[in-house]
């Protein structure tokens, strides 16, 4: 089979041959040979030596997408059957398996594919043009892998409807992959029970990638009084609840998601425990330090800030903000869990917002922990890309 050959320019693929997966549009001299968006092409360095082989999309500025350095792989269902066994085969070694992400795009090697398992429910998520075309195929390769393990799939939700799919010149789409069934799962997570909605949630359903940072606040909260700011289908605010908090707010400006938590809250027998509040955290705050009110434990969780370089700048002023007021609202030794969920938003700057924020609030902050997402989002070496979540829990002191 003719395959086309994409050969960089002189100096560029950089991000490639460090250990990233992309090649953008700018990156390229030529595209020699015939080709359809969507398959598979060579890529050659500027003077031939190769460098892989991966799906083209000439509708996205990442024009390639890399599936393997090996330019002699083949590309067919055993290398797709491969690549998933590989995913579960970590997965079984490094995080509960009950609900997870099973795949997570280019980390696994398989760009633009995400697939979360919620007890025996498959959430998709195809966002490049390439991996689409193979959707269905991996979905029942993975469907039989899981079956030797004993785990039957009882259904499978697409929810590519987001708007990177647009970038890639692709439609958004939601819907089955195969047979109807209820789109409500129910799910445990350290120990707490959730309903996850996949056809109308954000995103997949549920934020997987927290589990353990969840689990990292609960030895704070017993018998304290916590704020849960950004709480959405009110994870932290349980997990905080579970652990033994004397009481809970938990705030969200989402009447959706109020609601949702508070259905969460009564399947784990906590809705005395927390109280669930609809409002814009940037609005409530203030009023709380006005207030007088005092806490032991926040937990800031807020949704990106960022999706672009262009708005880092405004994104670092919401987050000073909301940690500053938090700085405010805490008892002298409180615990302030913080996080930012852009992959733009870097440690570096995070941590410069942060830094400010405590200056301006006259507190001193003493390191618990630094986490990042839980390990079925594995973050690959030199991928950048694959690095987003940042988790910070600080003990806020007074200045002295």
């Amino acid at each position: 089979m003719n395959t086309a050959v994409v050969t960089l320019k002189k100096g560029e693929g950089r991000l490639l041959k460090s250990g990233g997966m992309w090649v953008f549009d700018n990156e390229i001299a030529s595209v020699m040979g015939s080709f359809r968006d969507g398959d598979i092409v060579f890529v050659r360095d500027f003077d031939g030596y190769p460098l892989g082989k991966g799906f083209i999309n000439t509708a996205s500025k990442i024009m390639v997408r890399l599936l393997a350095r090996d330019e002699h792989q083949e590309i067919d269902e055993d290398f797709f059957r491969m690549r998933v066994r590989d995913a579960w085969n970590y997965r079984k070694q490094t995080v509960d398996t009950d609900s997870c992400r099973v795949i997570f795009g280019e980390a696994d090697f398989l760009p633009g594919l995400v697939i979360d398992k919620f007890a025996d429910v498959l959430v998709v998520q195809s966002l490049s043009l390439g991996i689409d075309r193979w959707k269905e195929t991996i979905v029942r390769l993975l469907t039989d892998i899981l079956a030797e393990d004993g785990i039957t799939v009882r259904g499978v939700y697409e929810r590519s409807d987001v708007k990177v799919r647009s970038s890639e010149g692709m439609e958004l789409y939601k819907g089955f992959i195969g047979n109807e069934f209820p789109v409500l799962v129910e799910i445990s997570e350290n120990g707490v029970k959730y309903e996850v909605d996949v056809k109308d949630g954000q995103k997949t359903g549920f934020f997987l990638d927290q589990k353990y940072n969840r689990l990292a606040i609960r030895k704070l909260c017993k018998g304290k009084r916590v704020l849960d700011c950004f709480t959405h289908t009110g994870s932290f605010a349980l997990n905080a609840a579970a652990a033994g908090a004397s009481h809970v707010l938990a705030v969200d400006a989402s009447e959706t998601a109020i609601a949702q938590a508070e259905r969460n809250a009564a399947l784990n027998s906590l809705e005395s425990r927390v109280t669930f509040m609809c409002r814009d955290v940037f609005e409530l705050l203030p009023e709380l330090i006005e207030q007088g009110e005092e806490y032991d434990v926040i937990i800031l969780d807020p949704p990106a800030f960022t999706k672009s370089r262009s708005s880092v700048k405004n994104a670092v002023k919401g987050y000073r903000e909301i940690n500053y007021r938090a700085m405010k609202l805490l008892k002298n030794g409180g615990f302030l869990a913080t996080c930012s969920c852009s992959h733009f938003m870097t440690e570096e700057l995070l941590e410069k917002a942060v830094t400010q924020a405590a200056a301006s609030a006259h507190r001193r902050l003493r390191l618990v922990e630094k986490r990042t997402q839980a390990p079925d989002h594995p973050v690959i070496w030199g991928a950048g890309e694959s690095y987003y979540l940042k988790f910070y829990i600080f003990q806020v002191i007074n200045d002295i």
